[in-house]
């Protein structure tokens, strides 16, 4: 029980019990019965007859001290004074170097195989070193092997990856300098090589902060890509196509926007060639790559708002020139402010189903486009980045700055540029096999609401709530968990039997099984379309000539011009044309705008029409919680006060305010009586306005911080 001396003696961390396999409690007969089965199930991996020897007198004296009553009390006592003084040394036997080898194999046996693994390396290492070609350098390069395999094994076991390769590789290392048991070193070579796509996901999932770690991570990653002969190879046995598909659509859950632009990128543009077979560089799965590398530009140019990366994935999708990306790249001329070839794509390649729900959503083809351009968006672009949370609010989009200069700026692209793009040979036809996993990892799993069911028709019923500012509101929050990131996050681990569902099977020419979705789903109604695409058209007025009329407006309300008189009268609250209004001006039309929200929901009317204070999306809301007020028989009695108000974002085109508020809420049935409680808070919004054909509205408020 005391520490080796010197260097003819073998400290092993573990003591008689464990050396044995018995337990404190096992008595004397037990131990004798468990001594003979371990002698008679001796291992038979290939050591000498001498390390089996020692293995049994170690064994022998073991059972020997625990079946002497007076010994083993003596021994217990040591070993409980042992585990309650913490500056005590750990238990351990202390064994002659004639038994090295013979302990080091029962600790291997014991479940100890990582000390086991550094105790043979280190007894392998001079000067401590056997002879060449003697029997105990035979035994103990075996008991490195094996123990490095069943540590590494371990490792894995308890998710520690990058332990685990790191175990493997000493482990190969010293086998290579041995010169020996090549059938043990090609074993542990692969387990090496079936471990780098658990290292890849352990190395990524890591914080963002973890530079090195995830540069490594990207780099194994990319030599698994070459290994398996790209995207689309077979040349990997130890990964399977499914697996690797289950595999790679956890992986981008971990990249970030930018990481899948690079490396997709690298991969679609390696000018390296490959044969048929899928053998050579990643260019095997360029095809693929191409597709990822368009969605992650595209990802990439709107939620970050850089049109001039959706131009980029605007060439990529053209030079494919595969019929039925059509309808895609409407959405990118859409995007990039060039309406009339966004009709022009649209109307070529879209299928019939697919202009048949369209023509649900709107009457107007340009309002058409935004309802199918926001649902691609939110189902198959923005989700699948480990840095990007993004809504697919067209509306935002184009009220960005920077996006409104790009488009301002950018020649619309002529018919030889658009024909020469056009003509590069196809790189999505022969993806869809690959890709027919990757349609969207977070949405597969909910379907869209059919035409004509209550999701897709809006709301059947909605239960009271304190503050109905934060109930619209929330129907356009981004909510992680519904779009199923939460269930891509866990550890990966091998499928078994995978099959992919037929509805994840994805085809480029057809776009089938289009279904309707709900308003909640395309993030805002008919009526939010059409101000969408308003918006757009007033963006690009000077490039679009293929509109025969304007698009109707929302109406605005002229004001009769006053006549002369000694006492002027206060300006109206709404219309706000002033170029630059004053924060009590915008703190006055926001009182209108809450003041006529009351009203409605009262019952009475608005003395301002709603159309001169906000844009037809809050309208839109509005009416319908005032008809879901009338299903239901109530009204509500409502008082918003503005106890604060602060002005913390300005420009020509944009405001916003960060307001406290008093709210009171209560619900009255048909007679005028209150159905429940009154609600009494405290709230603080953040309200945002833009200017509109020359008049303020407000334009979105959600809860604010602090």
């Amino acid at each position: 029980m005391s520490p080796a001396k010197g260097r003819s003696r073998l400290e092993l961390p573990i003591d008689h019990f464990r050396l044995l396999g018995v337990g404190p409690t096992t008595d004397a007969q037990s131990v004798l019965r468990t001594l003979q089965q371990r002698l008679d199930r001796a291992p038979d991996q290939g050591f000498t007859e001498e390390t089996l020897q020692s293995r049994e007198e170690l064994l022998r004296a073991s059972a020997d001290l625990l079946s002497d009553s007076e010994r083993r009390h003596q021994y217990e006592s040591i070993l409980l004074s042992l585990s309650t003084d913490s500056a005590a040394p750990i238990a351990g036997l202390d064994v002659p170097s004639s038994n090295e080898v013979g302990g080091l194999l029962l600790l291997l046996e014991a479940g100890q195989p990582l000390e086991c693994f550094e105790l043979a390396s280190r007894a392998l290492q001079p000067p401590r070193a056997p002879a060449l070609g003697s029997s105990r350098e035979a035994d103990l390069t075996l008991l490195a092997g094996l123990s490095c395999l069943a540590a590494a094994a371990d490792q894995h076991q308890r998710r520690h990856y990058e332990s685990s390769a790191q175990t493997l590789r000493q482990g190969l290392q010293l086998l290579q300098r041995m010169g020996q048991l090549p059938a043990l070193r090609l074993q542990i070579n692969q387990e090496l090589e079936g471990l780098t796509p658990f290292r890849v996901l352990d190395l990524l999932s890591r914080n963002l902060t973890a530079v090195s770690d995830r540069a490594e991570g990207l780099q194994l990653l990319e030599e698994l890509v070459q290994r398996r002969g790209g995207l689309e190879g077979h040349n990997d046995p130890s990964l399977a196509g499914e697996e690797f598909q289950a595999f790679f659509k956890q992986i981008r859950a971990f990249l970030t926007v930018q990481e899948q632009v690079d490396l997709f990128s690298r991969w679609a543009d390696d000018s390296c060639g490959a044969d048929s077979s899928g053998a050579g560089s990643p260019r095997a799965g360029s095809r693929a790559a191409d597709f990822l590398a368009t969605t992650a530009l595209t990802a990439s140019g709107f939620g970050q708002r850089k049109p001039e990366r959706i131009a980029a994935a605007k060439l990529r999708l053209q030079a494919s020139g595969t019929e039925g990306t059509q309808p895609l790249l409407a959405c990118l001329h859409l995007l990039l402010g060039e309406v009339d070839q966004a009709h022009k794509a649209f109307a070529d390649g879209a299928s019939p189903e697919l202009k048949r729900w369209a023509a649900k959503q709107s009457a107007d083809p340009l309002a058409q486009l935004c309802a199918y351009c926001s649902d691609w968006l939110s189902r198959d672009v923005l989700p699948g980045y480990r840095d990007l949370e993004a809504d697919a609010d067209l509306e935002a989009y184009f009220a960005d700055r920077d996006v409104q200069a790009y488009v301002e700026g950018q020649e619309p692209l002529t018919g030889p540029e658009i024909a020469s793009a056009s003509n590069q040979p196809s790189v999505f036809g022969a993806a869809s096999d690959f890709l027919s996993g990757f349609t969207n990892p977070f949405t597969s799993d909910h379907a869209q609401a059919p035409s004509g069911s209550p999701s897709a028709n809006g709301p059947t019923g909605s239960s009271a709530v304190a503050d109905p500012d934060e109930q619209l509101e929330d129907d356009d929050l981004y909510d992680p968990q519904e779009a199923g990131l939460d269930a891509w996050l866990p550890q990966w681990h091998w499928p078994e039997n995978l099959r992919w569902p037929e509805q994840w099977h994805w085809h480029w020419p057809t776009l089938p099984a289009i279904q309707l979705p709900s308003k909640r789903q395309l993030g805002f109604g008919g009526a939010g379309v059409v101000v969408v695409a308003i918006a757009a058209t007033a963006l690009v007025r000077s490039r679009s000539h293929g509109l025969k009329a304007p698009l109707p407006q929302p109406p605005v309300v002229q004001q009769p011009v006053p006549a002369a008189k000694p006492v002027p009268k206060a300006a109206p609250a709404a219309p706000l044309s002033t170029p630059e209004p004053s924060d009590a001006q915008i703190k006055a039309l926001l009182e209108a705008w809450l003041n006529a929200k009351a009203a409605l929901l009262a019952g009475k009317t608005s003395t301002i029409p709603l159309a001169a204070m906000a844009r037809p999306s809050q309208i839109e809301r509005l009416e319908a919680t005032v008809a879901e007020d009338q299903n239901r028989g109530e009204t509500e009695a409502i008082t918003t006060t503005i106890q604060s108000f602060a002005v913390d974002e300005r420009s020509p085109s944009r405001i916003a305010a960060t307001v406290d508020l008093d709210y009171s809420e209560s619900r009255l049935d048909r007679s005028g009586s209150p159905t429940g409680p009154t609600s009494n808070l405290q709230l603080r919004n953040r309200y945002v306005f833009a200017r509109d054909n020359g008049n303020w509205r407000l334009v979105s408020f959600r809860r604010a911080a602090g």
